[in-house]
């Protein structure tokens, strides 16, 4: 059995499991980001369990760049991590669903989606890799536009704007936007010089960006949202399978702690980005249903035409990802 754990490992019982061992966690966000409190979280809950387990993290992409986790934990080099799982959609085709446009609609809906035959499938791939799911967590975002607001598809032609990943781009092309392509960090500047119309990201970037110093209109996420991104915890696979009995209950434990704390503050990073722009005098236009549906059918046209014809039994997934109400 393949152990992917560090050279602290203190000790083996006949069986091979481990007794005492120190597991490595990576991933890309500051210590004040809501992905290292989650990861915290884990850890902690794992100490307080007194299982000789011991989880140090690495934050801030300190350990391994950040689209360079997957890999590593896949192969045994690393034990855990937090990413957007979209990242290895290089390697997984069926990944890029977890990025995709309208797929869903709310926070309740992503947590409904974690339980779902949909998610079942996609953790039949990550097993394929060697990777498991302990956290499920889906964090949201919305639109901004410079001088008006973007709710429809109608509110996005002849603009030029940002988008949050390949799928996104595709659908707002299809709405009749210009796309440029840049980190969310260059949207500030993009808009104040004029390069950009619209923007589309997470809650937390409009905020720590200060997007609202740019922008006379916002759409957060809120009943409806159609950018949502899957950025769970993972563990190597036969890493959680060379622990203890003791040691994977404590780690299990944790996790579903952590992962109802997910849920929470995400949904809490939405509102705060709403009360930040209202603050800032920025106008607030919720999408409502029939917006979301006008921007899923489009997607079908689109994004998800697409996803279908680039990735093996690609229809079949999205079917049960629609599926999930």
């Amino acid at each position: 059995m393949k152990l992917a754990l560090t050279a602290t490992v203190a000790a083996f019982a006949l069986t091979g499991a481990v007794t005492a061992a120190e597991l490595r966690m990576s991933h890309q966000w500051s210590t004040g980001d809501i992905r290292h409190q989650v990861a915290e979280m884990v850890a902690e809950g794992v100490a307080a369990a007194d299982v000789d387990l011991e989880i140090k993290i690495f934050p801030s992409a300190s350990l391994f760049k950040a689209r360079e986790q997957y890999q590593p934990l896949s192969r045994g080099q690393l034990d855990m991590t937090v990413l957007p799982l979209s990242y290895a959609g290089g390697v997984q085709p069926s990944y890029n669903l977890t990025l995709m446009p309208g797929l869903v609609k709310n926070h309740d809906h992503a947590a409904r989606l974690n339980e779902s035959a949909f998610m079942a499938a996609i953790e039949e791939k990550m097993a394929e890799d060697d990777v498991m799911a302990l956290v499920h967590g889906y964090l949201a975002g919305g639109f901004a536009g410079k001088d008006s607001c973007i709710t429809s598809p109608d509110d996005m032609e002849g603009k030029q704007t940002r988008a949050a990943g390949k799928a996104f781009e595709q659908m707002l092309a299809g709405a009749g936007a210009s796309i440029a392509s840049m980190a969310s960090s260059e949207i500030y500047n993009a808009m104040q010089t004029g390069v950009l119309d619209a923007a589309n990201t997470s809650s937390s970037s409009f905020v720590s960006y200060r997007i609202y110093e740019q922008v006379a209109c916002y759409t957060p996420a809120g009943d409806y949202a159609l950018w949502f991104m899957y950025q769970p915890l993972l563990i190597n696979k036969s890493t959680f399978e060379g622990l203890t009995p003791e040691q994977q209950a404590a780690l299990t434990e944790a996790s579903a702690a952590a992962e109802a704390f997910y849920l929470e503050e995400a949904k809490k990073e939405d509102a705060e980005s709403r009360r930040v722009f209202e603050e800032a005098g920025v106008e607030i236009a919720d999408m409502t249903a029939e917006e979301f549906e006008a921007w899923r059918a489009l997607a079908t046209e689109t994004s998800y035409k697409a996803f279908v014809e680039e990735t093996p039994g690609g229809q079949e997934l999205l079917d049960l990802a629609l599926s999930v109400d």
